[in-house]
């Protein structure tokens, strides 16, 4: 059994909050550069905007957007881990709490849903754990903005409506809303589960690496139809018109009920901050 202080996971949500808020990762960033790479006119000007805005909150340590999120967190704590010297969630909300004060990020979460009191230090995080094999503790920061998040969906189809219609539907989903989620999107679809497995899928979908398709053939054929679809729509760079409206669909899939197909939409503006770490 291996021991891991509450105090190491409180540092570790720390660095973490903050350099998921002032740094993307190299595929995203990867992504962007190729999109203004082929893109002209309007779109470019939008593209080079935000690549440079990247550059900047890089060089200067300040968040890349204003809406500095509710804090997702990801856990994977292994079997053989014991945390000793404090409770987990306390920790991770003391390392979210604390940086968010230091860093200077903004308190964007409320105590309840109704009345909407401001808790001023942007708790409690939303932690999200799986126990796997092991003796070591990985924790993922996501710090989601409401701009993608609002905009996103789940559907309950039936199993006989098939990929077409689960295509179409998300297609049209994305039409209605795409613009209003600060595109050049990064798309997370969960397939199967149940419902409330759907959504979470999504938004682990969105983890993968751009241009990293699923490892099932049948699943990557609908990313693409997806991909290729989306970017049909023309809705373009900051809504604007165009190409890329979005730069990766990433499926994530589940064991299902013979008479269910939940399918869930996560939708990310083209930062898609996360950064993870191991203890």
């Amino acid at each position: 059994m291996r021991k891991i202080a509450a105090s190491e996971i409180d540092e570790l949500t720390y660095h973490l909050c903050v350099k998921a808020n002032c740094f993307i990762l190299e595929d995203i960033k990867q992504g962007l550069g190729n999109a203004l790479l082929h893109s002209t006119g309007r779109q470019k000007d939008v593209l080079s905007i935000l690549v440079e805005n990247v550059e900047l909150a890089e060089q200067t340590r300040v968040p890349i957007c204003q809406d500095t999120g509710i804090v997702v967190v990801f856990m994977d704590i292994g079997q053989e881990v014991m945390v000793v010297d404090g409770y987990i969630e306390e920790a991770i909300n003391s390392g979210v709490r604390r940086a968010y004060h230091d860093a200077y990020l903004r308190n964007s979460v409320v105590s309840d849903p109704i009345i909407r009191k401001n808790t001023d230090d942007n708790t409690p995080a939303m932690i999200h754990t799986r126990i796997v094999k092991g003796s070591s503790l990985r924790l993922i920061v996501m710090p989601k903005g409401s701009g993608g998040e609002n905009m996103s969906g789940l559907w309950m189809f039936k199993p006989a409506d098939g990929v077409n219609e689960i295509v179409n539907t998300l297609v049209m989903h994305v039409k209605q809303v795409g613009a209003f989620s600060c595109p050049p999107l990064i798309i997370g679809v969960g397939i199967g589960g149940s419902f409330e497995v759907a959504p979470l899928l999504a938004k682990r979908a969105l983890l993968r690496q751009i241009g990293e398709s699923h490892p099932e053939h049948h699943i990557a054929e609908i990313e693409h139809k997806l991909l290729e679809k989306i970017n049909r729509l023309k809705i373009g760079p900051a809504g604007l018109g165009g190409s890329p409206t979005v730069l990766s669909v990433n499926i994530e899939t589940c064991a299902t009920h013979i008479a269910s197909l939940p399918v869930a939409m996560n939708l990310c503006c083209y930062a898609n901050r996360h950064c993870e770490g191991t203890l």
